[in-house]
C-alpha cells in the first residue's frame, strides 16, 4: 500500500478490525519511511452480476438504481432511511448468494417487491405499479387485493402458531 504522505510502498499494520457484516477490513498502517499513520479500507471484489433489461440491453447491476426505486416508492411514507438500506442490502446479498452472473431486471423488481411488503403496503402498491406496468385501474385493484390476502393469510398464519 502506497504511503499517501511520502509515496513509499512500505508499510506496517498497526491495527485491523472487519466491519459488523464481515465484507469490509479497517486497517491502521503506518509508514515505514515517514511514520505517519493512515487507514486503508479493504474490500472482497465481486464480479458484479450484469442485468438483462426488459429490452433486451444488459448493463452491470447497481444497487443505487434499486436504492433509487425504493426511495421514489416509500416518498412521503413512514420508511426509516435504515429500512430502506437493508432492503437494498438484503437484494444486493440475494443477487450475490444466487451466483448468477445474468439476472433479469423483471427478477430484481420482483425481489424488491418482496422486500416492500413486509415493510409497507403503499410503498408496495406504488412500486408494484410501474414494475408490474399496471395498465387501468382494475389491474392495480386486482394487485392490492392480492397484497390485503397475502397479508391477510399472513396474520391468520401469525395467529394460529
Amino acid at each position: 500500500m502506497r504511503c499517501p504522505f511520502c509515496a513509499l510502498l512500505e508499510s506496517r499494520v498497526m491495527d485491523s478490525r472487519a466491519s459488523e457484516d464481515g465484507l469490509l477490513v479497517r486497517r491502521r498502517r503506518e509508514c515505514v519511511a515517514c511514520g505517519k499513520r493512515y487507514t486503508t479500507h479493504e474490500r472482497i471484489e465481486i464480479v458484479p452480476a450484469m442485468v438483462i433489461k426488459a429490452n433486451g440491453t444488459m448493463e452491470q447491476f447497481d444497487a443505487n438504481k434499486v436504492k433509487n426505486g425504493i426511495l421514489k416508492s416509500c416518498e412521503k411514507r413512514p420508511v426509516t432511511t435504515t429500512q430502506i438500506e437493508d432492503m437494498v442490502r438484503n437484494v444486493e446479498k440475494k443477487i450475490t448468494n444466487s451466483m448468477l452472473q445474468e439476472i433479469s431486471s423483471k427478477q430484481i423488481g420482483d425481489m424488491v417487491m418482496n422486500e416492500l411488503k413486509s415493510v409497507d403496503g403503499v410503498a408496495y402498491v406504488r412500486f408494484a405499479s410501474v414494475h408490474l406496468q399496471f395498465a387501468d385501474l382494475v389491474t392495480l385493484r386486482n394487485a392490492i387485493d392480492v397484497f390485503l390476502n397475502n397479508t391477510a393469510m399472513g396474520k391468520d398464519h401469525q395467529q394460529n402458531d
